[in-house]
C-alpha cells in the first residue's frame, strides 16, 4: 500500500510541476494588446516566445496606396501569431535572401516579435531592425534576421516589413497635391516610423521597455534607421541606433523636386494610355504595377525630403540638431565594393588605374589618386576598392556618425567589418563552387554573425572560427542595445568614435586609427 501511495504521490506531483508549466507557457504565449488579443509560439530550447504576423497597420491597398499607413484596426477573438505573413511586393534580387514569408502581397504592414520567456518585474530592452535589400526586396522573415538567438540573451527583437520600391517610394506631383503637407514619397519610412510608434505603444505588454527602443538594420535597413532618427515623430521613441553599412546621408536622398519629375517619367513609362493619373496608376494590380515598373526600368526609388517624414537635408537636420540625440553604434565591412568595379575586363596597371579614374572624376582623378594611391598591383587593387567602397556606401556611414558626433553630446562607436565569410554551398549558387575573396568582408556578410543567426542560415559552409566570430561581434551589439555601451568583460575594449579610433571585427579584433581612413572621406566628399 505505501508503495502503491508514493506512485500516486509522483504522479500528482508530476501532474502539477506539468501543469504549471503549461500555465505559466499559456501566460506568456497569450498577450493582450491595442488590438486584441494575440498567441504567440513557445520555442523551448530558448525559451523564448515568437509572435510572428502582426498587423501594425492598415492594408495600404486600393485608394490607401502610396498614403501614410494607417493604424491598425481591432480584430475579435485571438489572433494566432505561429507564422510570417507576406513580404512585401519586390522582384527576386540575391539568392542568400531566404524568406519564410506567407507569400507576397500588397498587404503586408506586419512585424514580427521574439520575447524572452520568462518575465520579470525589469522590463527587456527592445531592438527594432529594419532589413536591407536597397529599397527593393526584403522581409522580416529572412533567417538572418530572426531574433529568437537574440531575445534569448534578454533583448525583445522586432522585425518589421515596409514597402518597398514603387510602391514605397513613389512621389509625384498628384499625391503631393492630395497630401496635407504639399509632399510624396517616403511611404516605406512612414510604414517603418509607423511600427515603431506601434512597438513604443504595445511592447510592454511582452516585456519589452519602450523607454529602451534602439533601432538598427543594415545596407538599406541602415540607411532607414539614420532616417529616422532625423524625423520628428520618430526621435521620442529612439533611445539607441545601430547602423550597419549605410546612411541617409550622401547620394541616398532626393530632393521633392528629383522625385516628382522620377514619378511623372515613371507614370509615362508604366501607363499605356493617354491617362496618366495616379487614379490609373492605382487601378493596376499589384503583380502588373511591379512588373511594368521594372521593365520601364523604375525599379529601386530613392528616399525624398517630402516635408512630412524628413523636412529638411540631412545635414541640415544635424547642424540645427533636430535628430535623435542617443548613442550611436556604426561601421563598414571591409570590401563592400571591388575593384573590378572600377577595371572592369582591364588589367590591373597603373595606366589603366588613371584612365578609370578620369572617366569618373574628369577633373579631380589626380586627386582621387592621391587620395587612394598604390603602386604595385595589389596595391591598385586595394586602393580601387577603398574607392569603391566608399562611393558606394562607406563614405555615407562615416558621413553620419560623425555629424551625429559632432552636433551632439552622447557616445558613438564606430567599427570596420573585416572577417570573411566562408563559401556559399554549391546547391544554393546555381550548383557551381563559390569562388571567395581573400580581400575582406563582403557587403551584408556580418548581419548573421551580429544577430547570433549562423544556425538560421544554411547557404553558407560555417566553419568553427565563424562561431567565435559570431559570440564576439553578437556580445558587443547585446551590450551596446543593453547600456548604450558595446564594451564588457572578455572583450577587447571599444573606444568612442570621438578617439579617431574604430574596432577591427575578425578572429583576433584590434584597434586602429581613423585619421586616414577620413582624410580619404573628407577629401571624397569634397569633390
Amino acid at each position: 500500500m505505501r508503495q502503491v501511495a508514493r506512485i500516486f504521490i509522483m504522479l500528482a506531483a508530476v501532474c502539477l510541476s506539468a501543469c504549471e508549466q503549461s500555465h505559466n507557457e499559456v501566460e506568456v504565449n497569450f498577450i493582450e494588446i491595442n488590438q486584441g488579443r494575440v498567441k504567440g509560439h513557445f520555442i523551448p530550447q530558448l525559451e523564448v516566445v515568437s509572435f510572428k504576423g502582426i498587423p501594425y497597420a492598415q492594408a495600404p491597398v486600393g485608394d490607401r496606396r502610396w498614403q501614410a499607413p494607417l493604424p491598425a484596426t481591432k480584430w475579435r477573438g485571438v489572433l494566432n501569431a505561429d507564422d510570417f505573413a507576406h513580404k512585401c511586393m519586390q522582384n527576386p534580387l540575391f539568392s542568400d535572401m531566404q524568406f519564410r514569408a506567407s507569400g507576397m502581397s500588397e498587404d503586408c504592414l506586419f512585424l514580427n516579435i521574439w520575447a524572452p520567456q520568462e518575465r520579470t518585474e525589469q522590463k527587456f530592452p527592445v531592438l527594432v531592425y529594419f532589413y536591407g535589400g536597397g529599397f527593393i526586396a526584403g522581409d522580416g522573415s529572412e533567417n538572418r534576421y530572426d531574433g529568437a538567438d537574440m531575445a534569448s540573451n534578454g533583448i525583445l527583437t522586432v522585425t518589421v516589413n515596409y514597402r518597398l520600391g514603387v510602391f514605397g517610394f513613389m512621389a509625384h506631383p498628384q499625391l503631393s497635391s492630395e497630401s496635407a503637407y504639399a509632399g510624396s514619397g517616403n511611404y516605406g519610412l512612414l510604414d517603418q516610423q509607423a511600427a515603431l510608434i506601434w512597438v513604443a505603444q504595445n511592447i510592454a505588454a511582452f516585456g519589452g521597455d519602450p523607454k529602451r527602443i534602439t533601432i538598427a538594420g543594415e545596407s538599406a535597413g541602415s540607411i532607414s534607421a539614420s532616417a529616422q532618427t532625423l524625423s520628428a515623430k520618430s526621435i521620442p521613441h529612439i533611445h539607441g541606433v545601430i547602423g550597419e553599412s549605410g546612411s541617409i546621408m550622401g547620394r541616398f536622398v532626393s530632393s521633392l523636386a528629383q522625385s516628382e519629375s522620377q514619378g511623372l517619367a515613371l507614370a509615362e513609362a508604366v501607363l499605356e494610355g493617354e491617362d496618366l493619373s495616379i487614379a490609373a496608376l492605382r487601378a493596376l494590380p499589384a503583380d502588373e504595377l511591379l512588373k511594368r515598373a521594372t521593365q520601364a526600368g523604375y525599379q529601386q526609388l530613392l528616399p525624398t525630403i517630402d516635408g512630412k517624414f524628413l523636412t529638411d537635408t540631412p545635414q541640415k537636420l544635424f547642424e540645427t540638431k533636430k535628430f535623435a540625440d542617443v548613442p550611436v553604434l556604426a561601421g563598414v565591412n571591409s570590401q563592400e565594393g571591388s575593384y573590378q568595379q572600377l577595371f572592369g575586363e582591364e588589367e590591373v596597371t597603373q595606366e589603366n588605374y588613371l584612365l578609370a579614374l578620369q572617366k569618373l572624376y574628369p577633373d579631380n582623378f589626380r586627386k582621387i589618386a592621391a587620395l587612394y594611391s598604390g603602386e604595385s598591383t595589389e596595391e591598385l587593387k586595394r586602393a580601387a576598392q577603398d574607392l569603391m567602397s566608399d562611393r558606394f556606401i562607406s563614405e555615407s556611414t562615416w558621413k553620419w556618425i560623425n555629424a551625429a558626433t559632432t552636433y551632439g553630446s552622447a557616445d558613438s562607436y564606430y567599427y570596420l567589418y573585416d572577417h570573411i565569410r566562408p563559401a556559399m554551398k554549391s546547391i544554393y549558387n546555381r550548383g557551381q563552387r563559390q569562388e571567395i575573396s581573400d580581400m575582406g568582408a563582403v557587403h551584408s556578410a556580418e548581419i548573421e554573425y551580429v544577430l547570433g543567426n549562423l544556425d538560421t542560415n544554411p547557404i553558407y559552409e560555417w566553419e568553427k572560427e565563424d562561431f567565435e566570430v559570431s559570440t564576439m561581434a553578437q556580445q558587443y551589439f547585446i551590450n551596446f542595445i543593453k547600456s548604450g555601451n558595446p564594451n564588457g568583460e572578455h572583450l577587447l575594449p571599444w573606444p568612442k568614435f570621438n578617439t579617431q579610433q574604430q574596432l577591427v571585427i575578425k578572429l583576433e579584433p584590434f584597434i586602429t586609427d581613423l585619421k586616414k581612413v577620413e582624410e580619404r572621406y573628407l577629401g571624397l566628399s569634397g569633390l
